[in-house]
Protein backbone atom coordinates (compact mmCIF):
# COMPACT_ATOMS: atom_id res chain seq x y z
CA UNK A 1 0.00 0.00 0.00
CA UNK A 2 2.66 2.34 0.92
CA UNK A 3 4.82 1.69 -2.40
CA UNK A 4 3.31 4.07 -4.55
CA UNK A 5 4.22 6.83 -2.21
CA UNK A 6 7.46 6.69 -3.26
CA UNK A 7 7.47 7.34 -6.90
CA UNK A 8 9.61 10.52 -7.92
CA UNK A 9 11.05 10.22 -5.09
CA UNK A 10 14.37 10.05 -2.92
CA UNK A 11 14.32 7.25 -0.57
CA UNK A 12 15.75 7.08 2.98
CA UNK A 13 16.78 3.94 3.81
CA UNK A 14 19.38 3.97 6.43
CA UNK A 15 18.78 4.69 9.80
CA UNK A 16 19.90 8.45 11.63
CA UNK A 17 22.68 8.00 13.99
CA UNK A 18 22.49 9.58 17.44
CA UNK A 19 25.51 10.70 17.23
CA UNK A 20 28.36 11.57 15.13
CA UNK A 21 31.14 10.95 17.95
CA UNK A 22 33.28 8.15 17.98
CA UNK A 23 33.25 5.84 20.94
CA UNK A 24 36.51 6.61 22.01
CA UNK A 25 35.56 10.41 22.52
CA UNK A 26 32.40 9.41 24.57
CA UNK A 27 34.83 7.51 26.39
CA UNK A 28 37.18 10.12 27.09
CA UNK A 29 34.57 13.00 27.57
CA UNK A 30 31.46 11.62 27.99
CA UNK A 31 29.62 10.69 31.74
CA UNK A 32 29.35 7.73 32.61
CA UNK A 33 25.29 8.49 32.85
CA UNK A 34 25.48 10.14 29.26
CA UNK A 35 28.12 7.32 27.88
CA UNK A 36 24.98 5.12 29.21
CA UNK A 37 22.21 7.24 27.56
CA UNK A 38 23.77 7.06 24.64
CA UNK A 39 24.00 3.45 23.82
CA UNK A 40 20.66 2.71 25.34
CA UNK A 41 19.26 5.17 22.79
CA UNK A 42 21.61 3.46 19.56
CA UNK A 43 20.76 0.25 20.74
CA UNK A 44 17.13 1.25 20.90
CA UNK A 45 16.96 3.11 17.58
CA UNK A 46 18.71 0.26 15.39
CA UNK A 47 16.46 -2.49 16.93
CA UNK A 48 13.49 0.02 15.82
CA UNK A 49 15.14 0.34 12.45
CA UNK A 50 15.36 -3.03 11.90
CA UNK A 51 11.66 -3.98 12.80
CA UNK A 52 10.81 -0.90 10.25
CA UNK A 53 12.75 -2.45 7.99
CA UNK A 54 11.49 -6.09 8.20
CA UNK A 55 7.91 -4.64 8.21
CA UNK A 56 7.93 -3.80 4.67
CA UNK A 57 8.22 -7.17 4.20
CA UNK A 58 11.62 -6.82 2.73
CA UNK A 59 14.91 -6.91 3.59
CA UNK A 60 18.28 -4.52 2.83
CA UNK A 61 19.13 -6.23 -0.26
CA UNK A 62 15.53 -6.50 -2.04
CA UNK A 63 14.20 -3.15 -0.63
CA UNK A 64 16.00 -1.09 -3.07
CA UNK A 65 14.71 -2.88 -6.06
CA UNK A 66 11.43 -2.73 -4.87
CA UNK A 67 11.87 1.09 -4.14
CA UNK A 68 13.24 1.09 -8.05
CA UNK A 69 10.68 -0.81 -9.34
CA UNK A 70 7.70 1.55 -7.84
CA UNK A 71 9.53 4.65 -9.62
CA UNK A 72 11.82 6.14 -6.80
CA UNK A 73 14.05 8.73 -8.63
CA UNK A 74 17.09 7.17 -6.15
CA UNK A 75 18.15 5.47 -2.75
CA UNK A 76 19.92 7.45 -0.01
CA UNK A 77 22.29 5.65 2.67
CA UNK A 78 24.75 5.96 5.18
CA UNK A 79 27.04 3.00 6.22
CA UNK A 80 28.69 5.33 9.55
CA UNK A 81 31.96 3.69 9.92
CA UNK A 82 32.26 5.19 13.61
CA UNK A 83 34.90 7.47 12.99
CA UNK A 84 35.14 11.31 11.61
CA UNK A 85 34.06 11.08 7.88
CA UNK A 86 34.43 7.36 7.28
CA UNK A 87 31.23 5.46 5.58
CA UNK A 88 31.30 2.24 4.49
CA UNK A 89 30.50 1.46 0.78
CA UNK A 90 29.52 -1.96 -0.28
CA UNK A 91 26.88 -2.74 -3.45
CA UNK A 92 24.07 -1.11 -5.00
CA UNK A 93 21.26 -3.38 -5.60
CA UNK A 94 19.40 -0.94 -8.20
CA UNK A 95 20.18 -0.92 -11.82
CA UNK A 96 18.51 1.63 -13.36
CA UNK A 97 18.55 4.54 -9.80
CA UNK A 98 21.80 5.80 -8.34
CA UNK A 99 22.15 4.85 -5.23
CA UNK A 100 24.33 7.66 -3.01
CA UNK A 101 25.96 7.07 0.07
CA UNK A 102 25.48 10.49 1.93
CA UNK A 103 27.94 11.50 4.98
CA UNK A 104 26.68 11.03 8.31
CA UNK A 105 25.95 14.99 8.58
CA UNK A 106 24.52 15.62 5.84
CA UNK A 107 22.10 12.27 6.25
CA UNK A 108 21.49 13.57 9.61
CA UNK A 109 20.38 16.69 8.51
CA UNK A 110 17.98 15.93 5.48
CA UNK A 111 16.66 13.36 7.91
CA UNK A 112 15.76 15.08 10.67
CA UNK A 113 14.32 18.18 8.43
CA UNK A 114 12.15 15.45 6.01
CA UNK A 115 11.04 13.91 9.50
CA UNK A 116 9.60 17.01 10.92
CA UNK A 117 7.51 17.61 8.07
CA UNK A 118 10.22 20.46 6.08
CA UNK A 119 9.76 19.86 2.48
CA UNK A 120 13.52 18.82 1.17
CA UNK A 121 14.50 19.15 -2.27
CA UNK A 122 18.00 17.40 -3.37
CA UNK A 123 20.39 17.83 -6.70
CA UNK A 124 22.20 15.01 -7.08
CA UNK A 125 24.87 14.56 -9.76
CA UNK A 126 26.34 10.75 -10.31
CA UNK A 127 27.98 9.95 -13.24
CA UNK A 128 28.47 6.18 -14.12
CA UNK A 129 28.74 3.84 -17.00
CA UNK A 130 27.19 0.44 -17.78
CA UNK A 131 30.15 -1.47 -19.38
CA UNK A 132 28.43 -4.94 -19.44
CA UNK A 133 30.06 -7.86 -18.65
CA UNK A 134 34.03 -7.58 -17.59
CA UNK A 135 36.06 -10.18 -16.82
CA UNK A 136 37.97 -10.83 -13.53
CA UNK A 137 42.02 -12.32 -13.34
CA UNK A 138 44.68 -13.65 -11.36
CA UNK A 139 47.83 -12.02 -11.34
CA UNK A 140 50.69 -15.16 -10.88
CA UNK A 141 54.62 -14.84 -10.32
CA UNK A 142 56.81 -17.35 -9.65
CA UNK A 143 60.04 -17.89 -9.23
CA UNK A 144 60.89 -22.16 -10.10
CA UNK A 145 62.36 -23.94 -7.68
CA UNK A 146 65.43 -25.92 -8.08
CA UNK A 147 65.72 -28.91 -6.03
CA UNK A 148 61.76 -29.44 -5.53
CA UNK A 149 59.90 -27.30 -8.19
CA UNK A 150 56.69 -29.70 -7.44
CA UNK A 151 56.33 -28.16 -4.14
CA UNK A 152 55.52 -24.66 -3.56
CA UNK A 153 55.64 -21.49 -1.15
CA UNK A 154 52.47 -18.94 -1.83
CA UNK A 155 52.81 -15.46 -1.48
CA UNK A 156 49.33 -14.17 -1.38
CA UNK A 157 47.07 -11.06 -1.34
CA UNK A 158 44.11 -9.97 -3.04
CA UNK A 159 44.08 -7.02 -5.54
CA UNK A 160 40.84 -5.85 -5.96
CA UNK A 161 38.83 -3.53 -3.37
CA UNK A 162 35.56 -1.52 -2.81
CA UNK A 163 35.68 1.59 -4.39
CA UNK A 164 34.50 4.01 -1.36
CA UNK A 165 38.56 5.09 -1.26
CA UNK A 166 41.44 3.89 -3.81
CA UNK A 167 41.96 0.16 -1.57
CA UNK A 168 45.14 1.44 0.12
CA UNK A 169 44.79 -0.71 2.65
CA UNK A 170 42.43 -3.55 1.73
CA UNK A 171 44.36 -4.34 -0.06
CA UNK A 172 47.23 -2.41 -1.81
CA UNK A 173 49.37 -2.57 1.36
CA UNK A 174 48.82 -6.50 1.21
CA UNK A 175 49.64 -6.48 -2.72
CA UNK A 176 52.89 -4.16 -1.73
CA UNK A 177 54.34 -6.92 0.90
CA UNK A 178 54.27 -9.41 -1.88
CA UNK A 179 55.83 -7.59 -4.46
CA UNK A 180 58.49 -6.37 -2.46
CA UNK A 181 58.50 -9.57 -0.56
CA UNK A 182 58.97 -11.27 -3.92
CA UNK A 183 61.30 -8.56 -5.59
CA UNK A 184 64.30 -9.27 -2.13
CA UNK A 185 63.72 -13.27 -2.63
CA UNK A 186 64.15 -12.45 -6.77
CA UNK A 187 67.23 -10.31 -5.92
CA UNK A 188 68.76 -12.63 -3.07
CA UNK A 189 67.52 -15.94 -3.70
CA UNK A 190 66.93 -16.64 -7.44
CA UNK A 191 67.07 -20.08 -6.96
CA UNK A 192 64.74 -21.78 -4.48
CA UNK A 193 64.82 -25.12 -3.52
CA UNK A 194 61.06 -24.97 -3.92
CA UNK A 195 59.21 -23.11 -6.20
CA UNK A 196 57.96 -19.48 -4.84
CA UNK A 197 54.90 -17.88 -6.44
CA UNK A 198 52.79 -15.18 -5.65
CA UNK A 199 49.49 -14.65 -6.12
CA UNK A 200 47.26 -11.50 -6.41
CA UNK A 201 43.62 -12.52 -6.54
CA UNK A 202 40.99 -11.46 -8.32
CA UNK A 203 36.91 -10.80 -6.70
CA UNK A 204 38.08 -11.69 -3.30
CA UNK A 205 35.57 -9.11 -1.97
CA UNK A 206 32.70 -10.86 -3.87
CA UNK A 207 33.47 -14.30 -2.23
CA UNK A 208 37.48 -15.40 -2.45
CA UNK A 209 36.08 -16.16 -6.23
CA UNK A 210 40.32 -15.67 -7.27
CA UNK A 211 41.50 -17.50 -4.76
CA UNK A 212 38.90 -20.50 -4.81
CA UNK A 213 39.04 -20.65 -8.52
CA UNK A 214 42.77 -21.34 -8.44
CA UNK A 215 43.26 -23.97 -5.64
CA UNK A 216 40.47 -25.54 -7.64
CA UNK A 217 42.30 -25.76 -10.83
CA UNK A 218 45.57 -26.58 -9.64
CA UNK A 219 45.11 -29.04 -7.23
CA UNK A 220 48.52 -30.25 -8.00
CA UNK A 221 49.97 -27.10 -5.81
CA UNK A 222 47.32 -27.24 -3.61
CA UNK A 223 48.22 -30.78 -2.90
CA UNK A 224 52.83 -30.07 -3.16
CA UNK A 225 52.00 -26.68 -0.76
CA UNK A 226 54.40 -26.25 1.58
CA UNK A 227 52.82 -23.39 3.00
CA UNK A 228 51.12 -19.92 1.93
CA UNK A 229 51.20 -16.78 3.40
CA UNK A 230 48.51 -14.36 3.16
CA UNK A 231 48.51 -10.37 3.68
CA UNK A 232 44.98 -8.84 4.05
CA UNK A 233 43.84 -6.87 7.27
CA UNK A 234 46.22 -3.26 6.77
CA UNK A 235 49.03 -1.34 6.61
CA UNK A 236 50.08 -2.23 10.15
CA UNK A 237 52.99 -4.54 11.38
CA UNK A 238 52.54 -8.35 11.13
CA UNK A 239 52.15 -8.97 15.00
CA UNK A 240 49.98 -12.04 14.93
CA UNK A 241 50.48 -15.67 13.47
CA UNK A 242 47.68 -18.69 13.95
CA UNK A 243 48.11 -22.25 12.89
CA UNK A 244 45.12 -22.54 11.51
CA UNK A 245 44.43 -25.53 13.09
CA UNK A 246 47.13 -28.08 11.80
CA UNK A 247 48.53 -29.75 14.49
CA UNK A 248 51.89 -29.53 14.28
CA UNK A 249 52.16 -25.95 12.89
CA UNK A 250 54.41 -24.82 15.51
CA UNK A 251 57.38 -27.25 14.36
CA UNK A 252 57.72 -25.65 11.21
CA UNK A 253 56.38 -21.95 11.92
CA UNK A 254 58.53 -21.58 15.11
CA UNK A 255 61.67 -23.02 13.67
CA UNK A 256 60.99 -20.42 10.26
CA UNK A 257 60.19 -17.14 12.42
CA UNK A 258 63.39 -17.84 14.57
CA UNK A 259 65.60 -17.27 11.39
CA UNK A 260 63.98 -13.98 10.67
CA UNK A 261 65.56 -10.63 11.52
CA UNK A 262 64.60 -10.03 14.90
CA UNK A 263 63.29 -6.40 14.07
CA UNK A 264 60.60 -7.73 12.06
CA UNK A 265 59.50 -10.67 14.05
CA UNK A 266 59.85 -8.53 17.37
CA UNK A 267 56.27 -8.05 17.92
CA UNK A 268 54.66 -11.74 16.26
CA UNK A 269 52.86 -13.60 18.50
CA UNK A 270 51.53 -17.24 17.47
CA UNK A 271 48.87 -19.28 18.21
CA UNK A 272 49.07 -23.40 17.95
CA UNK A 273 47.72 -25.06 16.87
CA UNK A 274 44.67 -22.40 16.24
CA UNK A 275 41.51 -22.87 14.01
CA UNK A 276 41.39 -23.27 10.40
CA UNK A 277 39.81 -20.01 8.69
CA UNK A 278 36.70 -20.89 7.04
CA UNK A 279 36.52 -17.62 5.47
CA UNK A 280 37.29 -13.77 5.85
CA UNK A 281 40.54 -14.01 3.15
CA UNK A 282 42.14 -15.89 0.40
CA UNK A 283 44.09 -18.16 3.08
CA UNK A 284 40.69 -20.01 3.94
CA UNK A 285 40.25 -20.91 -0.18
CA UNK A 286 43.89 -23.35 1.15
CA UNK A 287 42.99 -24.17 4.44
CA UNK A 288 39.39 -25.80 2.95
CA UNK A 289 42.04 -27.78 0.96
CA UNK A 290 44.01 -29.31 3.57
CA UNK A 291 46.97 -26.85 2.42
CA UNK A 292 48.54 -24.64 4.72
CA UNK A 293 47.87 -21.26 4.21
CA UNK A 294 48.70 -18.53 7.49
CA UNK A 295 46.68 -15.27 7.72
CA UNK A 296 49.67 -12.35 8.68
CA UNK A 297 47.46 -10.77 11.65
CA UNK A 298 48.49 -6.54 11.58
CA UNK A 299 48.54 -3.94 14.05
CA UNK A 300 45.35 -2.35 13.55
CA UNK A 301 46.17 1.18 12.73
CA UNK A 302 42.81 1.50 13.18
CA UNK A 303 41.65 -0.49 10.54
CA UNK A 304 38.55 -1.99 11.01
CA UNK A 305 36.78 1.73 11.48
CA UNK A 306 38.38 3.87 9.86
CA UNK A 307 39.59 2.53 6.16
CA UNK A 308 38.08 -1.00 5.77
CA UNK A 309 35.77 -0.80 3.15
CA UNK A 310 35.15 3.07 3.70
CA UNK A 311 35.33 6.42 1.62
CA UNK A 312 39.12 7.20 3.98
CA UNK A 313 41.18 3.62 2.46
CA UNK A 314 43.67 5.92 0.51
CA UNK A 315 47.25 6.85 -0.13
CA UNK A 316 47.91 8.69 2.98
CA UNK A 317 47.03 5.77 5.15
CA UNK A 318 49.62 3.74 4.19
CA UNK A 319 52.29 3.55 7.27
CA UNK A 320 55.34 2.31 4.99
CA UNK A 321 57.78 1.52 7.74
CA UNK A 322 55.48 -1.20 8.83
CA UNK A 323 54.96 -2.51 5.71
CA UNK A 324 58.88 -2.66 4.77
CA UNK A 325 59.02 -4.97 7.87
CA UNK A 326 56.05 -7.09 6.67
CA UNK A 327 57.88 -7.20 2.73
CA UNK A 328 61.20 -8.49 5.03
CA UNK A 329 59.28 -10.81 7.33
CA UNK A 330 57.57 -12.68 4.74
CA UNK A 331 60.45 -12.74 2.29
CA UNK A 332 62.32 -14.49 5.41
CA UNK A 333 59.30 -17.05 6.15
CA UNK A 334 59.30 -17.69 1.96
CA UNK A 335 62.76 -18.67 2.32
CA UNK A 336 63.09 -20.76 4.97
CA UNK A 337 59.49 -22.76 3.86
CA UNK A 338 61.62 -22.85 0.61
CA UNK A 339 64.96 -24.22 2.58
CA UNK A 340 63.08 -26.71 4.88
CA UNK A 341 64.59 -30.27 4.18
CA UNK A 342 60.97 -31.64 5.45
CA UNK A 343 57.61 -31.53 4.04
CA UNK A 344 54.91 -29.42 5.94
CA UNK A 345 53.22 -32.22 7.81
CA UNK A 346 49.46 -31.34 7.43
CA UNK A 347 47.89 -33.60 10.57
CA UNK A 348 44.70 -31.63 11.38
CA UNK A 349 44.24 -30.51 15.55
CA UNK A 350 40.95 -32.14 16.96
CA UNK A 351 39.06 -29.04 16.55
CA UNK A 352 36.92 -27.78 19.99
CA UNK A 353 32.93 -28.62 19.80
CA UNK A 354 30.99 -26.24 18.47
CA UNK A 355 29.70 -23.61 21.21
CA UNK A 356 26.19 -23.26 19.61
CA UNK A 357 25.54 -26.96 18.85
CA UNK A 358 27.81 -28.96 20.56
CA UNK A 359 28.54 -30.60 17.65
CA UNK A 360 31.89 -31.64 17.35
CA UNK A 361 34.13 -28.72 15.21
CA UNK A 362 34.48 -29.85 11.48
CA UNK A 363 37.25 -28.92 8.93
CA UNK A 364 36.10 -25.65 6.53
CA UNK A 365 35.09 -27.86 3.20
CA UNK A 366 35.89 -26.07 0.10
CA UNK A 367 33.83 -23.75 -1.75
CA UNK A 368 33.52 -23.73 -5.13
CA UNK A 369 34.40 -19.96 -6.73
CA UNK A 370 31.45 -17.71 -8.64
CA UNK A 371 32.97 -17.80 -11.81
CA UNK A 372 30.45 -16.09 -13.54
CA UNK A 373 28.05 -13.44 -11.03
CA UNK A 374 26.84 -10.44 -10.82
CA UNK A 375 24.22 -10.92 -13.73
CA UNK A 376 21.26 -10.60 -12.03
Amino acid sequence: KWLPSVKGKYVMISMAQPTGRPDADWKQYGTEESIKKMNHERDSLTRAWSQRVSKTGYNTRTLPVALEKAGAVGILTNYWSKEYGADKIFSAYTKNIPTVDISLEDYGLVYRLVDGGTPVKLNIQADSKETGVQPTFNTIGEIKGTEKPNEYVLLSAHFDSWDGGTGATDNGTGTLTMMEAMRLLKKYYPNPKRTILVGHWGSEEQGLNGSRAFAEDHPEIMKGMQASFNQDNGTGRIENISGQGFLYAYEYLQRWLAATPFDARKDVKTTFPGSPSGGGSDNASFVAMGAPGFSLGSLSWGYFSNTWHTNLDTYDKIVFDDVQKNAILTAALAYMASEDPSFFNREKAVLPNNPFTGQPGAWPKATPPTRKGGLD
